[in-house]
């Protein structure tokens, strides 16, 4: 079991040339507290969002206990309300010591990966084990896609001021006449990784009951975000949180597909609803 010392910066791989290992070991994992950015947000212990990371891992492989190797695709699900993230080249680096380690059974390297895992996360996590055989389909957003207004841009550095409602109407307005619900989404998401300042690429969903939220102003907001340095399920929080200050909906999802890298993606939802939301992964991914 890893020695874990959340935040100890001496251990963070990102952005570091690394030796890859390739028998089983957990202390290559590290964690990443999400109170600092949450404090940063005006987030405070009480969350106004319910949530949940899901990773796919397409590279996941280990042998039997004949040395037989197998492979798998593994979904993992970290709650929103877990106290730490999983640093991304961290969790790879740890997936790849398990290729060449023996595991009785499937169900031997779930319970493995379950007890790693919720060392570094805080809390139990939700892990799934796909055979690469079983049918799958490309998913999409439900709703109106932002991305094609003939607009024009200039701003590609990140200013939540950009949101605003439809209407001038005041916002919290208690004329229950112009309230609505939409479902919206953009597949023009790009942030920058917070230490290596790598392309995040992402489609975002966002569902709302409230006073019309401009489109031209949200697509505008999240192409903002285009120089922007943050983790992905940190950028989900910010969307949520700007959205709630600027246009204060009734009800709120936001939610991200981000595209992958080193076999690993990361698709943040949050939600003060209860609005689920589920894996199915985009043409992109």
């Amino acid at each position: 079991m890893s020695n874990f010392k959340q935040n100890d910066n001496s251990r963070n791989p990102l952005g570091e040339s690394v030796e890859y290992v390739n028998q089983y070991k957990p202390s290559l994992l590290y964690g990443i507290s999400r109170k600092d950015k949450r404090q940063e947000l005006g987030i405070g212990a009480k969350l106004p969002f319910h949530g949940v990371d899901m990773w796919n891992a397409y590279e996941l492989g280990w042998l039997n206990d004949k040395g037989l190797p197998h492979v798998a695709i593994g979904e993992f699900y970290i709650p929103a309300n877990s106290l730490n993230i999983i640093e991304s080249k961290s969790f790879k680096l740890y997936l790849n010591s398990l290729n060449q380690t023996r595991f009785k059974d499937a169900q031997s390297l779930s319970d493995t990966l379950q007890e790693d895992l919720s060392k570094i996360v805080g809390c139990g996590l939700k892990i799934l084990i796909r055979d690469v055989d079983c049918e799958s389909e490309f998913g999409c957003f439900e709703g109106e896609c932002i991305d094609h207004q003939d607009i024009e841009i200039s701003q590609y550095d990140y200013l939540p001021s950009l949101l605003k409602l439809e209407s001038s109407k005041v916002k919290g307005s208690e004329n229950k006449e112009d309230v609505i619900e939409e479902k919206l989404f953009s597949h023009l998401l790009k942030s920058n990784c917070l230490i290596t300042n790598q392309p995040d690429w992402g489609s975002v969903f966002i569902q709302y009951k409230g006073h019309k939220i401009c489109h031209e102003a949200l697509l505008k907001y999240l192409v903002s975000f285009r120089s922007h340095n943050e983790f992905h399920e940190q950028c989900v929080e910010r969307i949520f949180m700007d959205i709630q200050q600027y246009c204060q909906p009734e009800e709120l999802t936001v939610y991200a597909r981000y595209t992958r890298r080193g076999g690993l993606d990361i698709n943040p939802w949050r939600s003060n609803s209860n609005k689920m939301m589920d894996n199915s992964r985009l043409a992109r991914q």
